[in-house]
């Protein structure tokens, strides 16, 4: 009987325990940049905040193009703690108008969260 009791308890207190989740906060997902010459290489930091329940992994990220690159915080954040993000674009080959979208997957309730960036590259004469 004791056995069980035990079984329920814990049982119940891992239930609670799922119903936490990290919670990605960013003021301004889409920015942007200002204008660059082709061949320059922008960067940009995005700084948010965890503001969920549970500590807030970025596991990996997706672009359409090699030209762009993250790097992302290497441990969880906290709730309540502030993270960075840093961007890397490339201009090289680019001109005109760019818009680019960057899908983070964390563990998050919907885990996936976008940012974006646009930037107009100025062309090589």
């Amino acid at each position: 009987m004791r056995l069980l009791f035990a079984i329920i308890i814990i049982a119940l207190s891992s239930a609670t325990g799922f119903g936490q989740l990290a919670e990605f906060s960013i003021k301004s997902p889409t920015i942007k940049l200002p204008k660059a010459k082709e061949g320059d290489q922008v960067e940009h930091i995005y700084e948010f905040t965890n503001t969920g329940k549970a500590p807030l992994i970025i596991s990996s990220y997706k672009v359409a193009c090699p030209c762009t690159k993250l790097e992302l915080p290497k441990e969880p954040i906290l709730p309540g703690q502030k993270g960075k993000i840093i961007l890397s674009f490339d201009t090289k080959g680019k001109s005109f108008y760019q818009d680019r979208i960057i899908y983070l997957e964390m563990n998050t309730k919907k885990k996936t969260e976008k940012l974006r960036f646009k930037i107009y590259v100025e062309p090589k004469p």
